[in-house]
């Protein structure tokens, strides 16, 4: 009689061999198919891509970080019609410096641009005139352009005071965000 670890190395082997049946199948068929043929740069892609961005989004880290920016400013900053967050999107997309060096934590970069026109009246008055242009796109209708030291109009909603007040707030929810992610 055969001990029973016996059999059980027996069934094992067998089962090996069996798998490796199948293997030796495939490679002999996939070698018979390239028979012949050149091997150019895209098959050696094609043959190493499928684990080429394994576990890797495929959406460039940049563009992840300037989407996540740009959701932070639609749902915190309220603009009913909505030039103002157009403009600092294009703002954002535009600091691709600032935006690159805080890959990690793309609202710093936010953060900090936030802080450069509000700090900057200069860069604060060009923001709040690029704001008044594309309201004036967007409604067909002349803007109402406020120069520095001058009284905004009556009917402009876009001033260089409201402006400031909505980048300060906005500014206190992207601080305490940063605070709830640390």
């Amino acid at each position: 009689m055969i001990p029973e670890h016996f059999d059980s190395e027996r069934d094992n082997s067998n089962e090996d061999r069996q798998n490796a049946q199948p293997n030796r199948e495939k490679e002999a068929l996939h070698r018979d198919i390239l028979k012949g043929r050149e091997f150019s740069l895209a098959d050696v892609i094609g043959l190493e891509g499928g684990s080429f961005l394994k576990g890797e989004s495929p959406v460039p880290k940049l563009e992840q970080a300037i989407a996540e920016i740009h959701n932070f400013i639609d749902r915190s900053l309220p603009d009913v019609s909505g030039v103002l967050q157009a403009t600092l999107y294009r703002w954002v997309d535009e600091d691709v410096v600032r935006v690159s060096q805080n890959l990690d934590v793309p609202l710093q970069a936010l953060l900090e641009l936030l802080e450069s026109i509000v700090d900057n009246s200069q860069l604060l008055y060009e923001l709040v005139r690029q704001v008044d242009v594309k309201w004036g796109e967007m409604n067909s209708e002349r803007p109402y352009f406020q120069h520095p030291e001058q009284a905004p109009h009556p009917n402009d909603e876009y001033t260089h005071e409201s402006v400031r007040r909505q980048l300060v707030d906005l500014m206190g929810c992207v601080r305490s965000a940063l605070g709830r992610e640390s």
